[in-house]
């Protein structure tokens, strides 16, 4: 009996999804002095400074962890096929980190620095389209478990 195909798709797009959400920008602040660039690593300063002075760089490693801590959950759970109750574990603890992201991602940019305006990009949406291929991918798993006790009840 072959199992196990469509969520390996929907978890390995759900940790591609998460890696671009990482890695890309997905947000611009404004100030009135400055123009900071929002990634997973943080708040960076847009432009080089003419007065001789370094870039003004606002960490977030919390942000930053967090995210490739639910790619590596996503990347795990794909070869954890054959202990299906061990993979819907799994996947549940990586939708909740990408929740939890979610939240994360929207705090800093509406609350990381004072006076500013938050302009997202489209790579925004990037962690709720990973939370829906992981919970497709859960549901399937879930199929595949009533799939395998109805094929043991058979035997």
């Amino acid at each position: 009996m072959v199992i196990q195909r469509w969520q390996t798709v929907l978890l390995f797009i759900a940790a591609a999804v998460m890696a671009c959400f990482t890695f890309i920008p997905f947000g611009i602040v404004t100030t009135p002095d400055y123009t900071f660039t929002l990634t997973g690593l943080g708040f960076y300063e847009q432009g080089i400074p003419t007065d001789g002075r370094p870039p003004m760089v606002i960490h977030t490693w919390y942000l930053f962890m967090l995210s490739l801590t639910t790619i590596v959950l996503l990347l795990l759970d794909i070869f954890l096929f054959k202990n299906i109750k061990l993979q819907q574990k799994v996947c549940m603890v990586a939708i909740l980190f990408i929740v939890a992201e979610c939240c994360v991602a929207g705090l800093l940019g509406f609350r990381a620095i004072e006076g500013g305006w938050i302009y997202w990009k489209t790579t925004i949406i990037c962690p709720f389209i990973a939370l829906f291929s992981a919970i497709f991918a859960y549901y399937r798993m879930a199929q595949d478990y009533s799939l395998l006790k109805a094929a043991d009840r058979l035997r």
